[in-house]
């Protein structure tokens, strides 16, 4: 068994090499200019042909061969190493199967014209979800789907630019064992193109199942509301009020998967999350009965610390001096009237207090 774990991560790529390069704009200029020479031969050669003879004709016949190899074999040949890259794109470039190197960098280059580029997830998608900007909508119709399918396949460059996975919502239990919906957007980009080439099939839809498989390992560690979690993020934790903290767990859960694919993850943070329809009814009668009680909670808590004022000043101001009975019947009243629903209705007494 250990022998087929190590033999597997020997065949696994780790460095990424810089491909041997040189400037493009040189050789692409050297090589027009010698093309037009090999054309130029070409003409002489066919005047010395005709006008000529014995060794003169040979010697025609040489030039002939050699413009002719160069402006149809060799020439377009070399056109075949030209190489142009944008800003924060490389291409993986293989030697006959082998690995070469990558070619990083904006600008022109001149690469082994037999060296051929490849990016296994240039004309995939994800089956999760879809890689992007997930605030622009998909509308494309069927001729325009067709074309960017054809310039997807020939377009074998790796964007190393930021990129965003928004996969779609999935229900999962959470620690209390209720279904929720929830949804996350990750922030992602291609750290070492060898890795993402070599190691995995596609890179984006490795991603797009790691991810799937990372949320559903954080969720099942958080209940999705917790009434003893305090507003300061004190107390038990839960998928709604420590958000940041799931998103931190979440992010390194989802670098270390992806890690042999040479990804790196930049941020993960949760976009939708709510109960699943079957409970969603229910959990809402128990959030407002909680919310309910924690109000009564506090009115009565306020109610019973003005009384208390109350009485005090009363006593300390020596203002009316009443007996226990009274203070009774007091904090009675001053209750009815601070925790009720409805605005009390005074009654004026006339008469004495006994």
């Amino acid at each position: 068994m250990s022998q087929t774990s190590q033999e597997s991560e020997s065949k696994l790529v780790y460095e990424e090499k810089q491909a041997k390069s040189y400037a493009g704009m040189p050789i692409l200029i050297i090589n027009i200019l010698l093309m037009l020479l090999s054309i130029f031969i070409f003409v002489v050669a066919v005047v010395l042909i005709s006008v000529s003879g014995g060794n003169d004709t040979l010697f025609g016949v040489l030039l002939l061969i050699v413009s002719l190899l160069y402006s149809s074999i060799v020439g377009p040949i070399l056109f075949a190493g030209l190489k142009i890259l944008g800003p924060n794109e490389a291409l993986v470039l293989t030697f006959f199967g082998k690995y070469y190197g990558t070619l990083r960098g904006a600008g022109y280059f001149f690469v082994n014209p037999f060296v051929s580029a490849i990016n296994p997830a240039a004309d995939t998608a994800t089956t999760t979800g879809k890689t992007g900007t997930p605030e622009q909508p998909l509308k494309v119709s069927a001729a325009s789907l067709q074309l960017d399918m054809g310039l997807q396949k020939k377009n074998k460059k790796i964007s190393l630019k930021a990129m965003t996975l928004s996969n779609d919502k999935q229900k999962i239990n959470d620690q209390l064992g209720n279904p929720i919906v929830i949804g996350i957007v990750v922030i992602w980009k291609v750290a070492n193109t060898a890795k993402a080439v070599f190691n995995v099939d596609n890179y984006k839809e490795f991603l797009s199942i790691q991810c799937d498989s990372a949320l559903r390992n954080i969720v099942r560690l958080y209940p999705y509301d917790c009434a003893g979690e305090n507003i300061d993020g004190s107390g038990e934790k839960s998928l709604r009020g420590s958000s940041d903290e799931v998103s931190q767990r979440l992010k390194e859960e989802i670098q270390a998967k992806v890690e042999i694919a040479g990804l790196e993850i930049t941020e993960a943070r949760i976009t939708h999350l709510s109960y699943a329809q079957e409970i969603a009814a229910a959990m809402l009668q128990r959030q407002q009965a909680s919310a309910i009680v924690d109000a009564r909670q506090m009115i009565v808590d306020g109610a019973v610390g003005m009384v208390e004022m109350a009485l005090a000043r009363l006593s300390d101001s020596n203002i009316v001096d009443l007996d226990e009975e009274r203070k009774a019947a007091m904090v009675s009243n001053l209750l009815v009237v601070l925790c009720g629903n409805k605005d009390a209705q005074p009654i004026v007494n006339s008469g004495t207090l006994y």
